[in-house]
Formats: C-alpha cells, structure tokens, sequence
C-alpha cells in the first residue's frame, strides 16, 4: 500500500485536523510575520486534501462542497490564513471540475492537480474595475495557437506561491467588459511583477500582493465556458459558501476560548455564576444562526448542482448572497461578545485566550467582494423576485 493510498484511507475530517494542528502551531506567526502559511499548506498536501473535489477517474475523491465546507471550517479554527487559502484554491477546483469537463487539457491538469498536489491561485480583480470580477478591461489575444495576457491585477492572492493561476480576461479586444474568458496559466507560463504589499490589519497570511501579470499559453488553456456562466453557477456562490464556513471556523474558535476562560473563571469561585457566563450564551446562540446559515447554503447549492435553471434563478443568487452577508456581520458581532467575555486577557496578544487574530482577519469578510456591492445586487433582484418563505426548501 502506497503512502497516498494510506493517507486516502483516512476520513477527510481527520486528515483536516491533522493539518489544522499544524496550521494552528504557525498561526500567530504567519499573522505577525504576513507570511504565506506554508507550514499548514504543506500539512493540507501531505494529507492530499489538494485535489478531494475532482472526479475519482481524475485522481480525486469526488468530495462535496459540504465535505469541502467542513475542512475550511476546520481549518478556520486553526489558521484563518490557511483557511482563505484553502477555500480560493477549492473555489478555482469547483470552477475547472463543473465547467471544463470534456477538455482534454483541463482535465490533464485536474490529474495533475491530485498526483502532485498542487496549489491554483485566482486573479480576477483589476485595476479600473476593482473588485467586481464579472468585468475585464484587460484582453487575452489570441494568434496562431497562442494566447497571450496581460493583466494589471490589483490583487493575487498568494500569488507568489501558487503553482498555477486562473486569470479572467475580456474574449478579444473587440469584446464588452462583461463579455470574459477564464484562462489556466502554469508556474512557467507567467511572469508576476510586484506592484503593491498586503499590508493589512487581517488575513495577512494569504499574501494578495499585487502584480501585472504577463502571460503566454497555448489557447486549449482557455476555459471552454464563458466565465459569466461559471461566475452565476459556480464560483460566486461557492465563494460565499467556502468563505462563510472558515468565517464559521475563526468565530467558533474565538467562542471555544471565551468558554475556556469562563470554565477557569468558575472553577475559582465554586458556587457563583462568572460574569461572562451569560454573554457565553449569546454568542453560543449567535454562533448557531451562522452554523444555520451556512448548512442551509450548502444544502440549496447541492440540490441545485448540475440544474442550470436552479444555478441562475434569482431566488438562488440572493440565498447565496444573504449565506455571505449574514455569515459576515454575525461574526464580528460573536468575536466581539467573546473579547468582552475575555477581556484584557483577550485583548492581550500571547494568552490562550487572545482573540485580536480573529477579530482582525473576521473585518476582512465584509469587504471580500462588498457587502455593499452584494446588497446592491440583492435589492434589485428582490424588486422582481418574490421572497422564498417556505421551510422546505
């Protein structure tokens, strides 16, 4: 039996915490230090978590978005940084396995993936436009088998340590800003040239620097599908999904803490209730909504999945959206209730019960693709689309 196959042989949720352990010994480093979190990415390849969403005949194990949701949760308890990376890498997953099936190339790099476990990045945004990655300024051209981009993106997350990275463009030069490809370059493939430093108060581990990227590939690289359909179908609402469960993560680690301190806070005055105690409730109860949240998410988009009319009817889009911006305000509302529970204690960097990480990295979660931007799109959907009340689903 091989080491692979020994490792495979092990429940995904035990080889995650395998890693998480790792991850967690490194966290309060990679944060200080806005270090790539190698140590617990390296734990997530060792364990072959790279590659679990892809087909079986592919190399992978075939894993849902819900089993794929419960690592980043894991994860989440242990490094946030880890987390983020792990979730964008999945969400690239999602995007090449539902979307480029057929492909003789993709699926060569999709086995490629699972044997040498490599790591995808994402570069949608751009400088112009920002953060809305349903538009391109940049174009990719195309001439004589080649394609060629270039491409001012604002932002690549853990760029520098990616082995691969998808990278949105405008189809021609003649093409609207709506009107995208996706395109999979190779380490070999690109050239990144630093524009910017993730300098930043959270999430300071996954490294976003800046670059202008400069591509050339042979145009089978090209997704077969226009990126708009795998944006509606695929990648904004795993995004939402991937991200609200390592967001679940971080505030269910900042409530184990704040229930620690309030266990040691009783065992020193046997008899009497610590004054923490009840807001531990609160946020226990608040840490359940964002759990109801995201499993009800998950549940809609694996009922959903392979039914293009579900994937893009609105009542889909604004359950996906309303996963996220829940998920995001509750968070900081939990961690904050945590930190007042903890006190200096959690205030204080160092202690078992610091809780500056988390309460830093969660601010990031309304800001990953605007919560103004994403209630934007919401209220307009709601002017035509009647709210779903039903239990059922």
């Amino acid at each position: 039996m091989t080491v692979a196959t020994k490792i495979a042989a092990l429940s995904q949720t035990e080889r995650a915490k395998r890693a998480a352990k790792v991850a967690a010994e490194f966290a309060d480093r990679v944060d200080s230090e806005a270090r790539f979190p190698r140590e617990g990415m390296d734990a997530l390849k060792a364990e072959r978590l790279m590659g679990i969403m892809i087909r079986p005949e592919l190399g992978g194990e075939g894993a849902t978005l819900t089993e794929v949701a419960d690592i980043c949760a894991i994860l989440g308890q242990a490094c946030a940084a880890t987390a983020m990376t792990y979730a964008m890498h999945q969400i690239q997953i999602a995007s090449l396995s539902g979307y480029a099936a057929g492909s003789a190339w993709h699926e060569a790099f999709l086995k490629k993936v699972c044997d040498e476990q490599l790591l995808i990045g994402s570069a949608t945004s751009e400088a112009g436009i920002g953060g809305n990655l349903r538009n391109s300024l940049c174009a990719i051209e195309v001439e004589g088998g080649t394609a060629r981009l270039t491409k001012d993106a604002t932002v690549i997350s853990y760029g520098a340590d990616s082995d691969a990275i998808m990278v949105t463009s405008r189809r021609h030069a003649d093409a609207a800003h709506s009107d995208q490809v996706a395109t999979i370059f190779l380490k070999d493939q690109y050239t990144l040239e630093q524009t910017s430093v993730w300098d930043t108060l959270g999430m300071r581990g996954t490294c976003s620097d800046g670059y202008i990227f400069k591509g050339e590939a042979p145009e089978e690289q090209i997704l077969p599908r226009p990126f708009a359909e795998i944006a509606a179908q695929s990648m904004l609402a795993v995004s939402h999904l991937l991200w609200g469960s390592l967001w679940y993560g971080i505030a269910a680690d900042a409530v184990a803490r704040a229930q620690s301190f309030v266990k040691t806070a009783a065992r020193k005055s046997p008899g009497q209730v610590p004054p923490g105690a009840l807001r531990l409730a609160e946020a226990s109860s608040l840490l359940q909504l964002v759990k109801a949240n995201v499993v009800a998410g998950l549940k809609q988009f694996e009922a959903c999945k392979g039914d293009g009319d579900a994937l893009n009817a609105m009542s889909f889009s604004v359950a996906m959206n309303n996963v996220k911006i829940g998920t995001s305000q509750t968070i900081l509302t939990i961690i904050n209730h945590c930190m007042l529970i903890c006190g200096i204690a959690g205030y204080k960097n160092g202690t078992p019960y610091s809780l500056g990480r988390h309460l830093r990295d969660a601010h990031s979660a309304q800001l990953m693709i605007s919560n103004d931007r994403i209630l934007g799109n919401t209220s307009t959907m709601l002017l035509v689309n009647k709210q779903d009340t039903s239990l059922l689903g």
